[in-house]
């Protein structure tokens, strides 16, 4: 009887308050030749907001509020903004719902990369309903970001795990400031360091692992879907290049998070 009470009780818990139980994470990235406009920049990063039965419109409403009172410079989200395949959903329309969602961030720029179940779904498709409704997506491709004259790039890459990212389409050939790269899968990082202009790029921002979404004690992340085992998440250094890999905001599979709660980052530069 007991040990059924705890079993339960943990369950609950891991469905209903750890799942929502949202956590912001403070990232200060130092990185080269950073602008002196640019100094103190903040960059808020979301990921895999999912949005389905798991991720409920009235959540995704209390997330945008939390994004907003953090009066980022720049919001970047880093793909999977809806499932593909849940039951009773359709995601054609979910994605219609998220957009519109989006528009409620009050920061000075937003924009986004694809992940897998955006790209299940349809890449052009869902990119064009975003685009249309203020959020940019980048699909290698890249764009500055202008500060008092001066400038950063952002690029993003597809979908590693299911389409052709292209490095070199996603920054400028010859860089003159500092590459923040869109990745929605982390272990791409691997290919970015092969890449012959991999060392241009400063930070790969990803998402796409969940953290595991149950991380066990001493165990570690109990489930990584491809193109997420090596990186589970946090701030992964190599050299000049960085990596940050968001625990994302909703869940797949089971509407379970333990020891793994949903995350907003707020990442600070400074020149290194």
């Amino acid at each position: 009887m007991g040990a059924g009470l705890a079993v339960a009780g943990t369950t609950l818990y891991s469905c209903e308050f750890a799942r929502h139980a949202l956590q912001h994470i403070e990232v200060p990235v130092a990185v080269r030749n950073l602008p002196e406009a640019f100094q103190g920049f903040r960059i808020v990063q979301i990921s895999d907001i999912h949005f389905d039965e798991y991720t409920e419109p009235s959540f995704f409403n209390h997330i945008i509020q939390e994004v907003n009172a953090l009066s980022a410079d720049l919001v970047l989200i880093t793909g999977d903004f809806i499932t593909h395949g849940p039951p009773r959903h359709v995601p054609e329309q979910d994605i219609y719902q998220v957009a519109e969602a989006l528009r409620g961030l009050t920061c000075p720029q937003r924009m986004g990369c694809l992940g897998n179940h955006d790209s299940a779904v349809g890449a052009d498709y869902i990119a064009g309903i975003l685009r249309g409704r203020d959020t940019p997506v980048l699909v290698n491709q890249y764009v500055p970001i202008e500060r008092s004259g001066q400038h950063i790039w952002i690029g993003g890459v597809a979908d590693p795990a299911t389409s052709r990212p292209n490095l070199g389409l996603a920054m400028p050939r010859n860089p003159d400031a500092p590459v923040i790269l869109m990745a929605h899968a982390p272990d791409y990082v691997d290919d970015v360091l092969r890449h012959p202009d991999g060392g241009k790029v400063d930070l790969v921002l990803s998402g796409h692992t969940h953290g595991g979404q149950v991380r066990l004690p001493g165990i570690g992340p109990l489930i990584l879907p491809p193109m997420g085992k090596k990186y589970a998440h946090g701030h992964y250094r190599f050299g000049s290049l960085q990596l940050y890999v968001n625990r994302g905001l909703g869940t797949v599979g089971v509407p379970i998070r333990f020891n793994c709660p949903p995350e907003i980052t707020t990442i600070t530069l400074s020149r290194a």
